[in-house]
């Protein structure tokens, strides 16, 4: 497949934010977007909880079972969060409100790779 190497990329993007940035916490931003939206008192269990839910996309983006549903998951994931991030906590946001264009570009990524270069015909 053409596509595997952006599989690939875009697995290692959760991985990267789930484990590295989350569960051993080494982006503290991301705990204080956390407490910021929910509240301080478990940010660090739901940040951890969170990072824990990314790698488990890394495992199915790579297992490539029902890649379809997870594309159209992951679009909404990363929609969601980042309209709430946003709206809420542009002032913690890596690149503040401009963040919004990244996660636009990762999203067309995600679909081009799924609905274009993927081999698979859809009925």
């Amino acid at each position: 497949m053409k596509n595997n190497w952006i599989t690939y990329l875009i697995a290692s993007v959760w991985f990267i934010n789930g484990f590295y940035c989350k569960v051993l916490n080494q982006v503290p931003r991301h705990e204080q977007i956390v407490g910021s939206i929910i509240g301080f008192n478990y940010a660090r269990e739901l940040t951890f909880s969170i990072g824990l839910s990314e790698i488990i996309m890394t495992l199915w983006i790579l297992s490539k079972y029902k890649t379809r549903l997870n594309t159209i998951t992951q679009i909404f994931i990363i929609g969601l969060m980042n309209i709430l991030e946003f709206l809420l906590v542009p002032d913690l946001l890596l690149w503040g409100k401009l963040n919004i264009v990244f996660a636009l570009g990762l999203i067309i990524i995600i679909y081009i790779n799924e609905f274009h270069l993927n081999n698979k015909k859809y009925v």
